[in-house]
């Protein structure tokens, strides 16, 4: 099968050039003897809008177009386009230092390349069920080992404070002295919108506990350790719930919690 020898460069974008950091936007793919020129750009920008906030996204998805433009319609050499590239492009953007690949089918590598390089990892999830379950799993173990798990209320039925019917019961809980400490798993990974259904309830559940049982209610999310914060969803997820007061604490902070709540139930 014939081979091509080409050459392909990373597109990336620089917030603060002094910082050394950047977000690969594009990859460029050449050959050397002119016979393929393509770029493909990013359609995920979470990334660059995490590094910037202040970044303009529609200047940056014109630029594929304008490049491609150049590559495939230019009288000029592919390393003359790039030279004027590297000059022109403002100190937010930036070009790598070419590298080699032969390929026999450049434009298939061309995507392969914009996976590699360009896309975030799709992580495979668990389901609802089983993902909030093993967050309840860890939740138990934490209390268990630190002795309180017999003395905490369990299942705890929101309906008695906000309306019948309520279907929501929250894992577990105690009362310290006039606050009680509520703890509900919350798959974050799996299913980022449950967030939602807890902070919409939560206000009521408040409401409720402090009519019924005279206390102030201190509600904590447990979520997965190690969540990309960079991820739309997760991002929403967590400010939807800090909004509402609740608290968000990951897994490898149920020890702290299980300790306190030792302490507090004098066990």
């Amino acid at each position: 099968m014939d081979t091509t020898q080409c050459d392909f460069l990373l597109m990336r974008y620089v917030p603060d050039p002094f910082r050394n950091e950047f977000v690969n936007i594009g990859v460029l793919l050449l050959g050397r003897e002119d016979q393929f020129a393509d770029v493909r750009f990013t359609h995920d920008w979470a990334r660059v809008r995490c590094a910037d906030p202040q970044a303009d996204v529609d200047i940056l998805e014109a630029l594929e177009s304008d490049i491609r433009q150049q590559l495939q319609s230019s009288a000029e050499s592919r390393k003359q386009i790039v030279y004027r590239l590297q000059d022109t492009l403002s100190n937010g953007l930036q070009l790598s230092e070419p590298s080699a690949l032969l390929s026999e089918s450049p434009t298939q590598d061309l995507e392969r390349l914009a996976q590699t390089y360009l896309e975030r990892p799709k992580l495979r999830r668990e389901s609802r069920l089983g993902a909030r379950q093993r967050i309840v799993g860890e939740m138990r173990n934490a209390f268990e080992v630190a002795g309180v798990w017999d003395s905490l209320n369990k299942k705890i039925k929101a309906a008695k404070y906000t309306h019948r019917g309520d279907p929501l019961r929250i894992d577990c809980g105690y009362r310290p002295n006039g606050v009680i400490r509520l703890f509900h798993a919350v798959s974050l990974a799996a299913e980022p919108d449950s967030a939602k259904v807890l902070a919409f309830s939560y206000p009521a559940l408040s409401e409720g506990i402090a009519r019924v049982e005279d206390a102030k209610t201190d509600l904590t999310a447990i979520v997965e350790d190690g969540l990309n914060r960079e991820d739309d969803a997760i991002q929403f997820a967590i400010q939807t719930l800090e909004q509402t007061s609740i608290n968000v604490a990951p897994i490898s902070q149920l020890g702290l919690l299980a300790e306190r709540a030792r302490k507090e139930l004098r066990l």
